[in-house]
């Protein structure tokens, strides 16, 4: 059975850090892609970045470029994302999600979901 869980979510001023965790099981993390999104209130869901583990690409949308990095760590199947220099604008559910490809935040393209971790900027 494939599982993502997030964690690592919670209320902080804007300006604070965060760290979202991803861990993986079921699938042989080195051959998949695993991206970041985020769902806000009445909004889309929008791909955050991504991590091609098969190659070490990494991808950031422009509205978290220079704040949030992403890594991986192989020992433990497990995705990171740190945000830094948060803003109420970030204030979303984030989730994780892993693709065989990397096609780019296509939302179709990733087929294990993980359920999600709310975070909350105040002002």
């Amino acid at each position: 059975e494939v599982q993502l869980v997030e964690s690592g979510g919670g209320l902080v001023q804007a300006g604070e850090s965060l760290r979202l965790s991803c861990a993986v099981s079921g699938i042989t993390f080195d051959d998949y892609t695993i991206g970041w999104f985020r769902q806000a209130p009445g909004k889309e869901r929008e791909g955050v970045s991504a991590i091609v583990n098969s190659d070490g690409t990494i991808y950031y949308a422009d509205s978290v470029k220079g704040r949030f990095i992403i890594y991986s760590d192989n020992a433990s199947n497990t995705v990171y994302l740190q945000m830094t220099s948060l803003k109420p604008e970030d204030t979303a559910v984030y989730y994780c999600a892993a693709s065989w490809i990397w096609a780019g935040m296509d939302l179709d393209e990733f087929e294990y979901w993980g359920q999600g971790t709310q975070v909350t900027v105040s002002s």
